[in-house]
């Protein structure tokens, strides 16, 4: 099964994406949820001992360096989890989606290792939360500070988690019924924005400002 760039384009325009039955599936299934989690870029928290943690500078925040080697760890087993819904055929996809321009990864490097990030798409002033991974403690809750700074810096209007776990709802995450969801998809495509617009990622302090900064 081939799984094209455009027609992903056309499904997150819609509000579904895709998952698989597991990493060696090679059929796709479509998810729109009743409720949908997103993360209020107004009403994200990070969680004091994390703004600690941050300031430290324990690692490295690289924008797009290493997008397949950040979806193949994703696609790892982890504690708690055997299987995953990245399949093969999805891993391609979205690296299409990189290559033009609408997937985006955000990545923790340790002595020159990649230790943990995040990856997901972009399109108008909207992004989608794909997945993450760690292979330090708080990486991935880094990654997503970062995240959410460029986010804001950027001009988006909608993060979109797709699901909310306990994980999330630390930095605020909630579920939408699925027609407000696309009420505020709808508005977020019609935004213009810029995912490489921020450009202070190598101070701790500005990207915990810009994260925690509330709208008027």
């Amino acid at each position: 099964m081939y799984l094209s760039p455009e027609v992903l384009l056309r499904a997150y325009a819609a509000g579904i994406f895709p998952m698989a039955d597991g990493a060696d599936d090679d059929d796709i299934f479509w998810v729109d949820p009743n409720h949908r989690g997103i993360i209020p870029l107004d009403g994200f928290h990070v969680p004091r001992r994390l703004r600690r943690f941050m300031r430290s500078r324990p690692f490295e925040v690289r924008i797009d360096s290493s997008f397949a080697e950040v979806i193949a760890a994703c696609a790892e087993p982890a504690p708690g989890r055997r299987s995953t819904w990245i399949s093969g055929i999805i891993r391609e996809a979205y690296i299409r989606l990189h290559e033009r321009g609408f997937a985006h990864s955000v990545e923790c490097w340790q002595d020159g290792e990649l230790v943990g990030g995040l990856y997901g798409v972009s399109l108008g002033g909207a992004f989608f939360g794909e997945s993450m991974f760690s292979r330090r403690r708080d990486a991935s809750k880094v990654a997503l500070v970062h995240l959410v700074a460029r986010l804001r810096s950027g001009g988006y209007s909608l993060l979109d988690t797709q699901f909310v776990t306990a994980h999330l709802q630390r930095f605020g995450a909630v579920e939408v019924p699925r027609h407000e969801y696309h009420l505020m998809l709808d508005a977020a495509l019609r935004r213009r924005a810029d995912f490489h617009r921020f450009s202070a990622d190598d101070n701790p302090q500005v990207v915990l400002e810009m994260a925690m900064q509330r709208g008027n």
